[in-house]
């Protein structure tokens, strides 16, 4: 969710700065700063905070996933589409090439949680065809 106050709206301006104030007084003077350099007003984001994956874990992930791909003769992304199907579900649909399958959830969309599921998938899928992913170093 996006306000936008423009600097027309001072009033609702200086009543938004006085609540926040009140909430966070260590960060009183940072915004009076950003109103004085707003020239054409401010805007205030709202929104959920995600816990998105680390870099390592996709680092390792895609480590481990390009190799697996290469011991099945698939590509990376190939290998990737697959064991994102096997993860989150996938569903099919048809289009002029004939009927594709796509993964329900997207890596791009997951949080560390989900993520770490990604990866014991991506463990289990390959133990199964007698591929052998090490655990990940401990940081």
């Amino acid at each position: 969710m996006e306000i936008r106050l423009l600097k027309e709206q001072s009033e609702q301006t200086i009543l938004l700065l006085k609540s926040l104030s009140l909430v966070f007084p260590d960060s009183y003077s940072e915004l009076i700063d950003v109103v004085k350099n707003a020239k054409h007003g401010i805007t205030l984001e709202v929104k959920p905070i995600r816990t998105s994956r680390t870099r390592h874990q996709e680092n390792y992930y895609r480590k481990w996933c390009n190799a697996f791909a290469k011991y099945c003769g698939m590509t990376p992304d190939e290998m990737h589409d697959e064991i994102l199907c096997q993860c989150y579900g996938s569903s099919q649909h048809i289009t002029k090439m004939g009927l594709v399958r796509r993964p329900k959830k997207r890596s791009g969309d997951t949080s560390k949680g989900d993520y770490s599921d990604l990866i014991e998938t991506l463990y289990r899928v390959a133990a199964e065809m007698g591929f052998n992913i090490p655990p990940p170093e401990v940081r």
